[in-house]
């Protein structure tokens, strides 16, 4: 990031960047870069925008694919899901750390606004 000196940063959902979502987050505070997350884990660390996916609404979709299973369902028979339910989800004071001042056209499309700290 010091290096490169990017605009902003997308991390995506590779599984080492969830492991070291602390550390990414932190980076991008420390860089003064607006960042988008994918999964709300990342607001926990001060993650300053993340969209991804409804959790509630895989949590449910899973379950019911286990119900199936253990009803004696082939599991080979259960379609393949793709999320179509995202949330968005705004910390303004790590928009703020940063100088960064959300629109507020972005803010009302937000399903969760918070000003807390990690």
């Amino acid at each position: 990031m010091a290096e490169q000196r990017p605009d902003a940063l997308l991390v995506s959902e590779y599984g080492e960047n969830s492991r070291h979502r602390q550390l990414i987050a932190e980076l991008a505070r420390v860089h003064r870069l607006p960042a988008v997350y994918p999964f709300r884990q990342y607001a926990a660390v001060g993650g300053m925008v993340i969209y991804g996916p409804d959790d509630r609404d895989l949590d449910r979709r899973l379950a019911a694919s286990i119900d199936t299973i253990l009803q004696g369902g082939n599991p080979g028979d259960i379609p393949f899901y793709r999320p179509t339910r995202y949330q968005l989800f705004i910390n303004l004071k790590s928009a703020r750390d940063i100088g960064l001042e959300i629109p507020p056209a972005l803010l009302m499309a937000a399903d969760e606004v918070t000003e807390s700290a990690p």
